[in-house]
């Protein structure tokens, strides 16, 4: 159940289209769980208010200052969106975004917000290493060392994380009853599904949507043949 995650970015969305204030979002969590979904769902309720989604690659987000300019005076308002964001050490995309979410963009414009998603909540890998450089204070508080720190920084930029979590097995099961559905399967057929459906998503080791998806297909094909 993706209601209360599909809230928050509604909430969010529709506060930035009203000209209210409103946050730059991390999506995060479980892959296949709807998180880029729910953005394009989002561009699709809104677009005849001026909403625009930007798509923006990892590898260019070096040019994100040049689009806020290009953006800035036009009357729509836009979303800013990097799919499946993650960065190694030292990649440039990871100092650029960062850049952008210290507030230049909101400083140059106020129609644009930056929306990302990623698997990892952090967005950098996190490392064992990781763990020597933290640093015990007398007063027995545990400081971060500077790597850690600088993987935490820029999810902290976000100002709305949204974490999805992987479905519950009734809950994928009614994703691939709606799936079935959709590709013409009657009740009898999704009652007989079940069992492939939980064993298709056992050997993918993931209950996802996308894999409820691609079972259905697999599945509701068969059937019409």
């Amino acid at each position: 159940n993706i209601g209360p995650q599909k809230e928050q970015i509604d909430q969010n969305t529709r506060q930035f289209v009203e000209g209210r204030p409103a946050n730059n979002v991390l999506l995060t969590g479980a892959r296949g769980t709807g998180k880029s979904s729910l953005i394009k769902a989002c561009l699709n309720q809104y677009a005849d208010r001026g909403l625009r989604l930007i798509e923006v690659d990892k590898d260019d987000l070096h040019d994100l200052q040049d689009i806020v300019e290009l953006v800035s005076a036009r009357p729509e308002r836009f979303i800013v969106f990097c799919d499946d964001l993650s960065f190694e050490e030292g990649e440039g995309g990871y100092k650029a975004l960062k850049v952008a979410l210290d507030g230049s963009i909101a400083a140059q414009s106020d129609n644009v917000l930056i929306y990302a998603t990623s698997n990892r909540r952090h967005l950098m890998p996190e490392r064992l290493s990781d763990n020597s450089t933290y640093t015990h204070t007398e007063d027995g508080d545990l400081h971060p060392g500077e790597t850690v720190e600088e993987k935490i920084s820029l999810s902290e930029r976000f100002g709305l994380w949204v974490t999805f979590y992987p479905f519950k097995q009734d809950d994928f099961l009614d994703i691939v009853a709606h799936w079935l559905r959709h590709f013409g399967c009657n009740d009898a057929q999704i009652a007989e599904a079940r069992g492939d459906a939980l064993r298709w998503a056992l050997q993918r080791s993931s209950r996802s949507g996308r894999v409820a998806w691609q079972f259905a297909r697999d599945y509701a094909g068969k059937a019409q043949g």
